[in-house]
């Protein structure tokens, strides 16, 4: 018989929800609720349920880390992220009697036997793709049914699989592989869905195969448009209020064709953005819509003062708001027409006013002023404003009601806070007082303003580990406030050449991130190439303890492009130009407290790869040495004497000592990577001229040379004088400057 042990759901004052122990041996099928973050009533909040399948018992702490990993990636994606404290969310960790899910990686792979029985390939569906992974939909329900208050109507649920292979779905009930590099990536892209009702920005439908042209009328999604930019300026429709804005996922809000599973014909508003590819935050246009969609699964005037009748004037009217995160709810009261001067204050004391005999009008109106609504249809709506009126009748006498100044609820202080987190605490609401709630910062008294039921920490640029405290009567709540900034750090694979912060690479190079920080939790890293749009760090597609991959041209993956230099390109048929030069990455931390560690940045240089050789020499070759035609290539070589390339040959030394003359005419190549020259070096007329570490030990002439990026000449030590001339681009240090004893002329004189 299958055990149940469910969670005790009962809200405490700033304290997580309850749960009961687990049992202390579970059979198959036994599930137990844990909350990870409650903050507030579920019937008033936006409820997040994730459910495990494929788990042992002995793979809870899996499941766990898993649910913080996904977690901890939404929470760094905006609006998720200032609208965080909108949401709780519950973990139903359901034991599985044996690990994994169908299917898994193939379809001869083994059916393993879970609750939720989640399979890939549609559910191990010959006639499906691997990457469909799907649950039984009514027994997920029936696990999540386990966290009272949340229902189908006020949930989305999540069903995690135990395994490393990349998968999920979408629709009401969202599923994703626990365990992939890009798995947590896949929530947001659902949710942008299911609750934003957004459309995929793909201009394909089936992977590898591009998209037919778009046929029809003007598209009724908020982010797709036959519209150009004049005609959505002029007409005031679809994104025009956010044209020419630095996009949040990349590049500007501008109109870029494809969409809708189209190739060409319809347009939206950013290159890329989470609803194309995962790793990219939503842009405005999607934020808007998310943000307007979370507001509208809670109420921002959340409780009040009962406004069915008319209440007296010895009253004291209150009202209770929600708390994004990041900003405050503005709140106006008004009296019969005029604005009282209460500056946001969540109670309004009536006997205080000395109001004229007779009958009057209380109002009072809360907005979300957040600027990622510019839309005034949006803004007006439910989801960001709402009002109460209240008639107050001075013959009216409020019976005594005795209340003890208490909290109520409050931020949540069993986790920290972030150092730039607004932190509330609600209390009692006595109908002939205001109980005023004290707050303080480390043992000291903290100015608050109008609203003493929150404080806004951003303004206050704390740094490092705080303790604040908020009291009211006898009854006192503290919160550890994490001030602390994450720490991000890159692992490089070995480089040509390295000088400071610049890297040169003449070929694919690789790149870890690492995120540390002070508070346990997942940490998030982040990158940005060329100023482009921060990207979710994940690893590698395949493998998430596999560093990222960067090339010219980038990688594909199940018809997938990862890692492309310069500009992103995210299907095989996007321009595979390659990017060689010069490329800044950013790269940064984000920590479970939701503080953004300072970005810092490196520059990767990449330069073509050298030709393919021809003949390899290494070790002792006794010269002279003249390469007539194909690649010549010195692998750890010493050559005892000159060496000569010829018209339409090439030569690519490594690591490698030439001890006369090297002279080059109309050769297809010259390469000399980290190497030695005894004696002089000269290239006329040649297509590839590379000269990265190593040394010269005589005068360098470099002229009527016409390559690529310019001859280049990087990080070498010339003992000699270095002379430039007629060279096609001018030749390049890539940043790397060189060290020259002789005179430098012509071209070179700034090398």
């Amino acid at each position: 018989m299958r055990r149940i042990a469910a969670a005790a759901l009962a809200l405490v004052t700033g304290a997580a929800v309850a749960v009961t122990a687990a049992p202390a041996h579970a059979d198959p099928g036994d599930a137990t609720v844990v909350p990870i973050q409650v903050t507030g009533d579920p019937a008033h909040r936006f409820n997040m349920v994730i459910v495990g399948d494929g788990y042992t018992e002995a793979e809870q702490a899996e499941f766990r880390a898993d649910v913080d990993k996904h977690l901890n990636t939404l929470w760094t994606i905006e609006p998720f992220k200032s609208y965080r404290s909108y949401v709780n969310v519950y973990a139903v960790a359901v034991v599985s009697a044996e690990s994994g899910v169908d299917c898994d990686p193939s379809l001869t792979a083994p059916q393993r036997d879970t609750p939720l029985n989640m399979g890939f390939w549609g559910g191990c569906n010959p006639a499906s793709v691997q990457r469909l992974l799907v649950a039984d939909s009514a027994a997920a329900n029936r696990y999540a049914d386990m966290v009272p208050g949340t229902t189908r109507a006020n949930r989305q649920l999540l069903a995690l699989g135990n395994s490393d292979t990349y998968g999920g779905a979408g629709g009401a009930n969202a599923t994703a592989s626990g365990g992939n590099a890009l798995s947590a990536l896949i929530t947001p892209h659902e949710l942008g869905h299911s609750l934003g009702g957004l459309d995929d920005e793909y201009d394909y439908y089936q992977r590898g195969v591009r998209g037919a042209p778009y046929e029809g009328g003007e598209p009724p999604s908020i982010h797709h448009t036959l519209l150009t930019e004049q005609e959505m300026l002029a007409q005031h429709r679809k994104w025009w209020r956010w044209l020419g804005e630095p996009s949040e996922s990349g590049g500007v809000i501008g109109r870029y064709e494809g969409g809708l599973y189209a190739d060409t014909g319809v347009w939206k508003p950013s290159e890329h953005s989470m609803m194309r590819s995962l790793g990219y935050y939503f842009d405005q246009v999607a934020r808007e819509r998310m943000t307007q969609r979370i507001s509208a699964k809670t109420s921002i005037l959340s409780a009040a003062t009962a406004s069915d009748a008319p209440i007296g004037s010895d009253r004291v009217v209150w009202i209770e708001t929600m708390y994004p995160v990041s900003h405050q709810l503005a709140v106006t009261w008004t009296l019969d027409g005029a604005v009282l001067p209460v500056d946001g204050a969540r109670s309004v004391d009536l006997a205080s006013l000395d109001l004229a005999p007779g009958v009057h009008t209380l109002t009072v109106a809360v907005v979300d002023p957040t600027p990622f609504v510019r839309d005034p249809a949006v803004r007006a709506s439910a989801a960001l404003t709402q009002s109460r009126t209240w008639t107050v009748d001075t013959s009216v006498s409020t019976p005594p009601s005795p209340v003890a100044p208490a909290f109520t609820q409050s931020t949540p202080t069993d986790h920290p806070v972030g150092g730039a987190d607004v932190v509330y605490a609600e209390t009692t609401h006595p109908v002939d007082s205001v109980p005023a709630v004290s707050w303080s910062l480390d043992g000291s008294p903290l100015a608050v303003g109008g609203n003493d039921r929150a404080v806004s920490l951003a303004p206050l640029r704390l740094s490092g580990t705080h303790t604040l405290s908020a009291s009211v009567g006898s009854s006192t709540l503290t919160w550890t406030v994490d001030a602390g900034l994450p720490s991000a750090a890159y692992s490089l694979s070995p480089p040509l050449l390295r000088a400071g912060g610049e890297h040169i690479y003449n070929g694919p190079f690789t790149m870890s991130l690492t995120g540390t920080d002070d508070t346990p939790g997942y940490v998030v890293r982040e990158f940005r190439t060329d100023g482009d749009g921060w990207y979710h760090y994940y690893g590698w597609p395949t493998d998430p303890d596999e560093p990222f991959h960067f090339t010219p041209s980038g990688t594909n993956i199940d018809d997938l492009v990862y890692g492309k230099l310069g500009k992103p390109r995210l299907v095989p048929w996007d321009d595979a130009t390659p990017n060689y030069g010069r490329h800044v990455i950013e790269y940064r931390a984000v920590d479970p407290s939701g503080n953004i560690g300072a970005a810092s940045s490196f520059a990767a240089t990449l330069i073509p790869p050298p030709p393919a050789c021809t003949s390899t020499l290494s070790g002792r070759v006794r010269g002279p040495l003249v390469v007539r035609s194909g690649v010549t290539c010195l692998s750890s070589a010493v050559v005892s004497g000159p060496v000569t390339v010829g018209p339409g040959a090439g030569l690519v030394a490594s690591d490698s000592t030439i001890s006369g003359a090297l002279s080059a005419s109309s050769a297809s190549a010259v390469e000399l990577l980290s190497s030695t020259v005894a004696g002089s070096v000269s290239a006329a007329g040649t297509s590839d001229v590379t000269l990265v570490g190593g040394r010269v030990r005589g005068p360098v002439s470099l002229s009527g040379n016409e390559t690529l990026l310019g001859p280049v000449v990087a990080g070498v030590t010339l003992q000699g004088s270095l002379s430039c001339t007629g060279n096609t681009p001018v030749p390049t240090n890539l940043r790397v400057p060189n060290t020259v004893r002789g005179p430098k002329t012509g071209q070179c004189a700034t090398l």
